[in-house]
């Protein structure tokens, strides 16, 4: 049998972190609770699961915290949760089993991440894979009986534990000060989070988000370096913040420029919501009916939910005017 580290970072967690302790109950071997600065009750309630707590000062670098966190563990292979994640009594059931029987040449164990847009995400999927447990030594093994080479590539276990994550508010705010931290201090974006930057703004972000954002998006449009996803990405921010000021001009342009390159779903809504805001809803009809045939880039929403609920809107408008239509 394996034994676990449970590593967590923590901040203000008061609400959620006791919930997500108790569901890991029985599974760790060592808790390892890092605090970054918290304000209310949370190291209270650490206390009350293990002695190991630690205090390491915010950088705005969630990467650097858990390689603090994960530098402290000591057992075979280390969890990290999130305090927001929440295992029920059937997961973990699978996660007590599967700490039983591991393999030893496993090195990552992936498991299902569970979201619902009703508590506050900003992902675009409901269940997706992702890597959750670590070996915490990595052995290097020589493979291939000639041309030997050492086997870089880590051995990864795809589980069917599935993990609940259940914020209880978006955290949209403080990835948006986050990312805009990380331009001023001149560091690139990678495509990842490039695409993760226009995502959050496009899904989450205040009209005061997207109107800082803007020079961001407008260099990355004039960057030959990005490829043909990130423009379209930095085309739907500024196509946004475009509606937000009211600069109608620049919309269409946006839209109708993004749409002749590659068409996406977030530009045929944003021209169906000009159209809709001036009453114009034959045009708001037809681009909402694009966006439905069309896939989405960001927010999948944008491709189902959404334009159905515009659709439903337009035909209630266009009814109404029916009706109150005088015949002479």
């Amino acid at each position: 049998m394996i034994t676990i580290s449970v590593c967590m970072i923590v901040k203000n967690e008061e609400k959620h972190l006791a919930r997500c302790l108790d569901s890991l109950q029985g599974l760790w071997d060592e808790l390892i609770i890092v605090d970054t600065g918290s304000t209310d009750s949370t190291k209270e309630i650490a206390a009350r699961y293990t002695d190991r707590i630690y205090d390491h000062p915010w950088r705005d670098d969630f990467a650097h915290a858990r390689n603090y966190a994960f530098s402290l563990a000591g057992c075979d292979h280390i969890y990290a949760p999130d305090a927001d994640e929440v295992l029920d009594a059937e997961n973990r059931r699978k996660f007590a089993r599967l700490k039983q029987a591991l393999l030893p040449e496993v090195e990552i164990v992936q498991m299902i991440y569970v979201n619902r847009h009703a508590h506050k995400t900003t992902e675009n999927f409901e269940k997706d894979y992702r890597p959750k447990l670590f070996k915490r030594l990595r052995t290097f093994q020589w493979i291939d009986p000639v041309h030997e080479t050492i086997r870089l590539q880590p051995i990864i276990y795809d589980s069917d534990i599935e993990i609940l994550h259940m914020p209880s508010e978006s955290h949209a705010g403080r990835d948006l000060r986050i990312f805009r931290s990380v331009i001023r201090k001149g560091h690139p974006l990678s495509a990842r989070l490039h695409n993760m930057y226009a995502r959050e703004l496009f899904m989450a972000g205040a009209a005061k988000d997207l109107l800082e954002a803007e020079d961001f998006f407008k260099e990355s449009l004039r960057d030959g370096a990005r490829s043909q996803d990130e423009h379209m990405e930095a085309l739907c921010v500024l196509a946004r913040a475009a509606r937000v000021k009211k600069d109608h001009a620049e919309l269409l342009s946006l839209c109708l420029n993004g749409i002749a390159a590659g068409p996406c779903a977030e530009l045929c809504m944003e021209a169906g919501d000009y159209y809709r805001e001036i009453g114009d809803w034959e045009n708001a009809r037809d681009w909402y009916e694009n966006a439905r045939s069309t896939p989405a880039i960001l927010d999948i929403r944008c491709q189902e939910e959404f334009p159905k609920e515009r659709l439903a809107l337009c035909d209630a408008a266009n009814a109404n005017d029916r009706s109150g239509a005088v015949h002479v």
